[in-house]
């Protein structure tokens, strides 16, 4: 059992930091708003921190899961930052989604300072957090990730390095993509039922079983008809993640024609006010469009 910080307790990393703790390992907690650290130790136990370095300080792993870019330098750079906190050997490990630019920034950041850091986004949404069984993509040296992927396990359903960092987070990209032409796939043939007059729900009970099935289709197609989003994963944080891919692809020279596209769509569903919907609420776009 490892001593780890955990740095962000949103949806995602408030049970991912109470996997840790069930494990055995000794956690103490960072938020940026000390109420849900406060709620965190309340519930799990555990310890809580006023600053990253301070949650850092003396921790193995120190596991992140914020917002943005910028919200990852945040906690991890300055005098408050996670790295002014950790000894060297210990090992970062960031499951935000993020551009492979910052993390190859901070992962150089962090080899100065003899610190290990593993790029380690994660998909599974709310729900695979919550039970434990997110996919982990990882990037960065072997040797680090050796080392971390006991601990991240008390969360993962498949945890695997790719390559060297950055390589996770460009998984990432990869893994979102594939989501966008999904979700709107999926949300265009409900909506096509449901002008031709059939059964949405028995239509899925076959097509799920043959080629057409996805983890979107069983998972979404249900609220979807029901029309309710008011979970899971928040248009705004889709649209954060397709433009990193998007700009990616520029930077690289690969056409993602579909994903610019869906991204679009994503921006009309904001301004009907659904920006923290869920993704599959492309739907309601199609419905109100007919």
């Amino acid at each position: 059992m490892a001593k780890v910080a955990f740095l962000g307790l949103g949806v995602m990393g408030f049970p991912m930091a109470g996997h840790l703790k069930a494990a055995g390992h000794e956690v103490t907690v960072y938020n940026r708003t000390a109420a849900k650290a406060k709620a965190w130790v309340e519930k799990h136990g555990g310890a809580m921190a006023a600053t990253p370095a301070e949650a850092a300080r003396g921790a193995a792993f120190v596991m992140a899961c914020v917002g943005n870019d910028d919200d990852l330098r945040a906690v991890c750079l300055g005098d408050d930052g996670a790295f002014a906190g950790m000894e060297a050997g210990a090992v970062f490990v960031d499951h935000t989604t993020v551009s492979a630019k910052v993390t190859r920034e901070l992962s150089a950041a962090a080899g100065e300072a003899g610190i290990g850091f593993v790029d380690a986004p994660i998909s599974g949404g709310q729900a695979g957090a919550e039970n434990g069984q997110l996919s982990v993509m990882c990037g960065g040296a072997e040797a680090d990730y050796a080392r971390a992927e006991p601990v991240i396990d008390a969360y993962a359903r498949i945890c695997r390095r790719i390559g060297e960092s950055g390589a996770g987070q460009m998984t990432k990209m990869m893994n979102q993509i594939c989501i966008a032409g999904l979700v709107q796939g999926l949300a265009e043939a409900l909506r096509f039922g449901e002008k031709a007059g059939l059964d949405g729900r028995a239509v899925v009970e076959v097509i799920s079983q043959g080629a057409a099935g996805s983890w979107q289709m069983a998972n979404r197609h249900e609220t979807m008809l029901d029309g309710k989003f008011d979970y899971g994963f928040a248009v705004d944080w889709m649209r954060k993640d397709l433009g990193i891919c998007l700009a990616t692809a520029d930077e690289i020279g690969a056409p993602l024609p579909v994903t610019a596209l869906v991204d679009q769509f994503y921006k009309e569903v904001q301004a009907m006010g659904g920006s923290r919907w869920d993704t599959s609420s492309l739907i309601e776009r199609l419905r109100r469009m007919s």
